[in-house]
């Protein structure tokens, strides 16, 4: 209780006893205090839940991305990204997963055992896949070399010369020869008519001058070394290359949409001449940075994020990464977009609180609902105790007029002993929460009127003589009779 109440109750009525200081059972705190401990122990576990909620959501996620084969210039890209993604200690960090190539990858992509890979847009593409940026973009480049001796034959200038003929694939995958066989069905040739010959990327210079082949295929970016280095081997040994066109290249991309028509500028591979010496019209076809379907929002949005915004720093060191683009959010795109990569490209990313703010403000709401049912309940149990409370002040106060008229002082030290029971039922109930402050202040007012009614009334018995008060009781009792 207050130190204010407790001197508003301090006053003695049997007999000197001073219920302030007598010693009281120890009772429980009052609600108003209970409440508030509730309130605020709910306030910090929601506090707690959202801060632990923020840190789970925001803690640092690793993506496995698969990516093959070993020292491919895809390869050197993703250990580049891992090694600034981990500087920047930004929300998504990468483990590359090496594989054979991109076929390998999109088979680890599609088992679930990696999170992001590296695929190429001519291939079949997994069902769980959607594209998050594009790698870079590769075009084929055809070109025939000129035999010597013995191997000299007609020059091949059109794709359509090449029935008969042995061409050179560069690298072994078997997606180059599965690119090679659709062009060679666009202009009628017949894939069985033509020999193949795979190689390695390294053993390019060594074949050209073997003369393995009449005309050699190579498929990458624009400025692969691999294939700059291939067409040099060819003026070495062979005299000037003849560049071959794909001028079907539109009509290709409407048969496939994984290609698209391009054009490969004059000069992009040195020389003088110029390397070719006009600009030549191709098929080019992407290199996909792809999640699976079930990938969180959240988690490829910042992984976009992350990339874009390290592309311009890798730059210099490393020129493939300026190749890298945001991915087709068309509907119709070959590849559908990955919802947190298209909130990224159309600046509809959402933050923590844009995601969560409903949740929170809808838990405030629910706490504040559930606070004021709990008051109102924790009120309601406490009706009864309430209302027989009020019924003892309403007592007491007909006990002011009673000692007024009491013609003896046994019925007022009896008035008085009832009068300590309904305090100590008052103040009990004000521990509960039953009442209200104000109300025990208004129960002091009439504990102050029973107690100068008390004590005037004994003050005017203690003054009559002793024959008048029996005649007085004498008289009470003959009316009674």
């Amino acid at each position: 209780m207050k130190p204010s109440l407790k001197r508003l109750f301090g006053r003695s009525m049997t007999g000197g006893l001073d219920l302030a200081e007598a010693p009281t059972p120890p009772s429980p705190r009052s609600a108003a205090r209970k409440t508030a401990l509730v309130s605020l122990a709910l306030v910090l576990a929601i506090v707690g839940t959202l801060a632990g909620g923020y840190y789970f959501a925001m803690r640092p996620v690793t993506l496995k991305i698969a990516v093959g084969p070993a020292n491919s210039d895809d390869v050197k890209v993703v250990q580049t990204l891992t090694q600034a993604f981990s500087q920047s200690k930004g929300y998504v960090r990468l483990r590359p997963i090496q594989t054979e190539g991109a076929t390998a990858s999109a088979d680890a992509l599609a088992a679930g055992k990696v999170d992001l890979a590296i695929v190429r847009g001519d291939l079949d593409v997994p069902k769980n896949a959607q594209a998050v940026a594009t790698l870079r973009k590769n075009v084929v480049v055809l070109w025939a070399v000129a035999g010597k001796g013995k191997k000299k034959g007609a020059k091949i200038t059109k794709i359509a010369q090449l029935a008969g003929r042995r061409v050179g694939v560069v690298g072994r995958t078997q997606a180059n020869v599965n690119l090679l066989k659709v062009i060679l069905q666009q202009y009628g040739v017949d894939p069985a008519k033509v020999e193949v010959v795979q190689f390695p990327a390294s053993e390019v210079a060594e074949a050209i001058k073997a003369q393995k082949a009449d005309v050699y295929l190579a498929a990458g970016p624009v400025n692969s070394k691999i294939t700059s280095d291939a067409i040099a081997a060819s003026v070495k040994e062979g005299g000037s290359p003849t560049f071959l066109a794909i001028d079907s290249a539109d009509a290709i991309a409407q048969n496939h949409p994984a290609y698209e028509s391009a054009e490969i500028p004059a000069g992009t591979y040195g020389g003088s001449p110029d390397r070719p010496d006009e600009e030549v019209k191709t098929i080019s076809f992407s290199h996909h940075i792809v999640a699976r379907k079930g990938l969180s929002e959240t988690t490829v949005a910042a992984f976009t994020r992350q990339l874009f915004a390290v592309r311009q720093q890798l730059v210099a060191e490393f020129p493939l990464a300026a190749k890298i683009e945001t991915p087709d959010t068309d509907k119709d795109a070959v590849i559908p977009v990955h919802p947190g990569a298209a909130a990224f490209v159309d600046g509809e990313e959402k933050t923590f609180l844009d995601k969560y703010s409903d949740y929170i403000w809808w838990s405030l709401m629910a706490l504040s609902a559930m606070g004021s049912i709990g008051a109102w309940f924790a009120g309601y149990l406490k009706k009864d105790e309430r209302d027989g409370n009020s019924h003892l002040r309403e007592r007491l106060l007909d006990m002011i007029a009673a000692a007024r008229k009491s013609e003896t002082t046994e019925e007022l030290d009896q008035m008085q002993a009832e009068a300590d029971d309904i305090l100590r039922d008052t103040l009990r109930c004000f521990d509960h929460g039953a009442i209200e402050e104000s109300a025990l202040t208004a129960f002091n007012i009439a504990l102050e009127q029973f107690h100068v009614a008390v004590a005037d009334r004994k003050a005017l018995l203690l003054s009559m003589p002793a024959s008048l008060q029996r005649a007085g009781a004498q008289f009470r009792a003959a009316g009674n009779a």
